[in-house]
């Protein structure tokens, strides 16, 4: 499971990044969230206090629906095509499922 929501959390950025949201500052906002959802996870996956841990995870998590949030808004805005938009909501969720697994 740790591999597969870190290549998941990749992955979320790199589809961020590519979908070239034409509104500035939403681009700027997703791309910057789906960055911490990957480095927030890769700050918690090596740790070994539970705590420590959750902490990053949460932060993770919260950061991802930013992210989700924002591709939203830029589709119903015309800043981002649909299809985009909903592959990376799906990919969204994937990784959702996998931190709230982590954080158990």
């Amino acid at each position: 499971m740790r591999l597969d929501v870190y290549r998941a959390s990749k992955a979320l950025a790199q589809q961020v990044e590519q979908a070239r949201i034409r509104d500035a500052e939403l681009r700027d906002q997703a791309t910057r969230a789906a960055k911490r959802v990957f480095l927030g996870l890769c700050e918690g996956l090596p740790n070994d206090s539970t705590a420590m841990r959750r902490k990053y995870f949460v932060m993770a998590d919260n950061s991802l629906h930013e992210t989700l949030g924002a591709l939203d808004l830029a589709e119903a805005i015309g800043a981002v095509s649909t299809t985009k938009q909903q592959a990376i909501q799906a990919l969204g969720v994937g990784v959702h499922q996998m931190l709230r697994g982590l954080m158990r």
